[in-house]
C-alpha cells in the first residue's frame, strides 16, 4: 500500500543530513484540547486518542530531532510551533510571507517538504495534526529527484528572497486587462507594461511579450519522471514528459508554467472520447477573498471546450463539508447546462458531457470544539476535519480518482431544471435524517484514506 503523510513527513525528518526546507500554509502538529481557542476544545483524551492526534505528535518530534542535527530548516509562514523550533536553534530560519502584502489578498497555500535537495514531498495535507488523520489528503512523494529538487528549490528561494524585501518598495498598481480590474502586483509583473517595470530581484526571470494576464509557455522546462503507484502495482513503462507549474506567477519566470495554465493544459490534453477526472475541495468561478470582485472562468471554460470539440467526458468531484461556499453549487449547475448546450444543435456531432458529484465525508456536519461557553456543543469531530481535501486534475493516470467516485460517500449533483429541490437533495446528510447510508458511514468511516504516491 501507498505511505500515509505522517510517515512520509517522519522519514524526510528523519533522513535528512543537510537541510530541510518545508512550506506550510500553517503549524499545529501538536494537538490542544483545553485551549478554549483550538478547535478540538473540551474532546477527551481518549478522543484525541481516537481521531490519531498522536501522528502529529511523532511528526513534530521527528522535526525537533532533525533541527537538533545542526542542519539547515526554513519554514516560509509562521505559527507558535514553528517558532519554537526556530527558537536557540541558530541552524533553523523561520519566516513569514505575507500575500496580502504583495498582490491584495491570498496566502502561502503550497504543502512542499525537500530533503537534502534531492528528496521532495508535494502534497495537499497541512502542517496539521489534522490533517493526518481526520481529512482526506492526496501527496507525491519524490525519491532521489535532484532534478525535481532543484526546480522547487528555485520557487523556495523566490519566496525567501521575497520576505527580506519591503513590499511597498516592490508594489505597483496595475490594470488586468484580461480581467477588467486593478489589482496590487509586484512591480517586475507582466501586468505592468515594460517601461513601468522595475528589475526583478529574483533570479531566473526573463523578458517575454506583453499579453492580456499572463503567456503560457508553449515548450515549458520538461522533465522525465517514471510514474510508480505502490500497491497498485502498475507502473507508466516509459517516462511521462512533465513539468512543475508554479503560483503566482511572478515567482516563476521563465522556464516555469503558472498553476492555473497547467490545470488548463491538463484539461485540454485529453484525447478525442477521452475523460478528465478532477478532484477539488472549492469550485468557484469568481473571487471569494479579494477585495475586487472578479469573473474567473478560466477551469469552467477549458472543461466546455473539450466537451464540445473532442466529446470528452469530463467527471468533477466536489468536496460537500462545514465550510462549503453557498455559491459553489450555481457554478456547478452552469456548468451542468453545457451538456444541454452542447445536444442542442442539430448541425453538430456534440456528444460530450459533464458528470458532477460531492464528495461527503461523514460526520462533517458535526465538527468543531466539544465544549462552548462551558456547554456541551454535540459535535463530533474537531473543527476544519471530515473533508475531502486533496485537489487534482488527470486525464489518463485516475485509479486514485475513480475509487473516490464510485464510493458510497459521493451524490451526484442536480442540473438546473431539478434546481428547486436542491435544498433537499442535501437532506440524508443531515444527522437527524436516518439514512441508511450515513449510519452505515458514520460507523465505518473513522479514520480517513490518505496516500502519497511515491516516485523513485
Amino acid at each position: 500500500m501507498a505511505p500515509p503523510p505522517p510517515d512520509v513527513l517522519q522519514w524526510l525528518s528523519g533522513n535528512t543530513t543537510e537541510s530541510l526546507d518545508i512550506l506550510a500554509q500553517y503549524w499545529q502538529f501538536i494537538a490542544h484540547p483545553k485551549n478554549p481557542k483550538s478547535g478540538e476544545y473540551g474532546f477527551s483524551e481518549s478522543d484525541m486518542a481516537k481521531f490519531g492526534a498522536e501522528e502529529g505528535r511523532r511528526v513534530y518530534n521527528a522535526l525537533e530531532k532533525a533541527a537538533d542535527r545542526k542542519h539547515a530548516g526554513f519554514a516560509p509562514d509562521f505559527d507558535q510551533e514553528s517558532a519554537n523550533l526556530a527558537a536557540g536553534r541558530p541552524n533553523v530560519q523561520n519566516v513569514t510571507v505575507l500575500f496580502e502584502d504583495w498582490w491584495g489578498s491570498g496566502v502561502l497555500h503550497a504543502k512542499v517538504w525537500i530533503s537534502d535537495k534531492k528528496d521532495v514531498y508535494i502534497g495537499s495535507a497541512n502542517n496539521d495534526w489534522k490533517s493526518l488523520t481526520q481529512v482526506k489528503e492526496l501527496g507525491i512523494y519524490f525519491v532521489g529527484c535532484p532534478q525535481i529538487a532543484k526546480t522547487v528549490e528555485v520557487y523556495f528561494q523566490n519566496l525567501w528572497t521575497l520576505s527580506t524585501l519591503n513590499s511597498t518598495t516592490y508594489t505597483k498598481i496595475a490594470w488586468d486587462k484580461k480581467w477588467q480590474t486593478f489589482r496590487k502586483v509586484p512591480c517586475w509583473s507582466h501586468f505592468l507594461q515594460p517601461e513601468q517595470r522595475c528589475r526583478s530581484p529574483l533570479p531566473l526571470s526573463v523578458d517575454v511579450p506583453y499579453v492580456d494576464g499572463y503567456p503560457s509557455l508553449a515548450n515549458p522546462e520538461l522533465l522525465d519522471v517514471l510514474i510508480e503507484t505502490p500497491g497498485l502495482k502498475r507502473s507508466s513503462k516509459e517516462h511521462h514528459l512533465s513539468y512543475l507549474s508554479f503560483a503566482p506567477p511572478e515567482l516563476s519566470f521563465d522556464k516555469f508554467q503558472a498553476d492555473e495554465q497547467g490545470w488548463v493544459d491538463t484539461i485540454k490534453s485529453v484525447n478525442s472520447g477521452g475523460m478528465v477526472r478532477i478532484s477539488t475541495m472549492d469550485w468557484l468561478g469568481q473571487s471569494q477573498y479579494a477585495s475586487e470582485t472578479v469573473f474567473w472562468p478560466s477551469l469552467s471554460s477549458a472543461i466546455s471546450e473539450v466537451i464540445f470539440s473532442k466529446n470528452a467526458t469530463v467527471r468533477l468531484l466536489v468536496a460537500y463539508w462545514t465550510h462549503f461556499i453557498p455559491s459553489t453549487e450555481k457554478y456547478l449547475k452552469s456548468l451542468l447546462y453545457s451538456n444541454i448546450l452542447c445536444a442542442s444543435s442539430k448541425y453538430n456531432h456534440c456528444s460530450g458531457k459533464v458528470e458532477v458529484k460531492y464528495y461527503l465525508v461523514p460526520g462533517y456536519n458535526e465538527t468543531g470544539p466539544a465544549l462552548a461557553q462551558g456547554a456541551a456543543t454535540g459535535n463530533r469531530y474537531p473543527d476544519f476535519t471530515r473533508v475531502n481535501h486533496g485537489k487534482y486534475v488527470v486525464s489518463d493516470l485516475q485509479d486514485v480518482f475513480d475509487a473516490d467516485w464510485d464510493s458510497p460517500y459521493t451524490m451526484p449533483v442536480k442540473p438546473l431544471e431539478a434546481s428547486r429541490k436542491e435544498h433537499r437533495a442535501l437532506s440524508f446528510c443531515r444527522p437527524d435524517a436516518g439514512n441508511d447510508l450515513t449510519k452505515k458511514a458514520m460507523r465505518s468511516f473513522s479514520l480517513l484514506s490518505q496516500q502519497v504516491v511515491a516516485v523513485t
